[in-house]
């Protein structure tokens, strides 16, 4: 995700090093506000991830910043995901798969949730970044599996989303296996009715 985002902002791409401490940072909070909060100390963080206090600032200057590439870091993992499963699987399998593994995403919010919800403008992009990755992904998988003959057609894939995510809620009060049952029901809404 960082190697992209240099690509796609045309900054200077960061020596492997540098990337390898901001990765390291990102799973280190990741793991510690999913335990402590997002109000845990940034020394915790630094100290889970092997680098020093000034490291974790000079990649994150501002903890927004670290809570935004978080949620952009896993929104990728998710998309990117969709690549592999439609190449080892069915059309309606892939599909199937890639809706449980939005609920990975939704559960990655555990912890989140307090900032993400606290009316900082430094959070306003941060849905049309999960739409703009994540909805043509989705139709993508939606086109296959409705070509297949195994879904129904009529399926809006940005609607879709939003009422997976909707429904996966509970994943990010730390319920995933209600999450999953969840969309495991929507999906059978969405497969074509066997004949006989």
């Amino acid at each position: 995700m960082v190697e992209q985002q240099e690509k796609d902002s045309g900054i200077r791409p960061l020596r492997a090093d540098a990337r390898r401490n901001s990765e390291a940072i990102l799973n280190a909070a990741a793991e510690v506000f999913d335990t402590l909060g997002v109000e845990a100390p940034v020394k915790v963080i630094a100290d889970k991830a092997g680098v020093g206090v000034g490291t974790l600032y000079r990649h994150f200057p501002q903890r927004p910043d670290l809570i935004k590439a978080i949620i952009q870091k896993e929104v990728d993992a998710c998309a990117d995901a969709a690549m592999v499963l439609v190449a080892n699987e069915e059309p309606v399998d892939a599909l199937a798969k890639w809706m449980q593994r939005l609920v990975d995403l939704v559960a990655t919010k555990r912890g989140l949730g307090p900032a993400l919800h606290s009316g900082n403008a430094a959070y306003q992009s941060l849905p049309d970044y999960v739409f703009g990755r994540l909805t043509p992904v989705l139709s993508g998988l939606l086109d296959a599996a409705a070509a297949s003959g195994s879904i129904r057609s009529d399926v809006d894939a940005k609607e879709l989303l939003i009422a997976c995510m909707r429904v996966a809620t509970p994943a990010s009060e730390g319920d995933v296996a209600q999450a999953r049952r969840m969309v495991a029901l929507m999906i059978d809404g969405l497969r074509m009715p066997r004949n006989g």
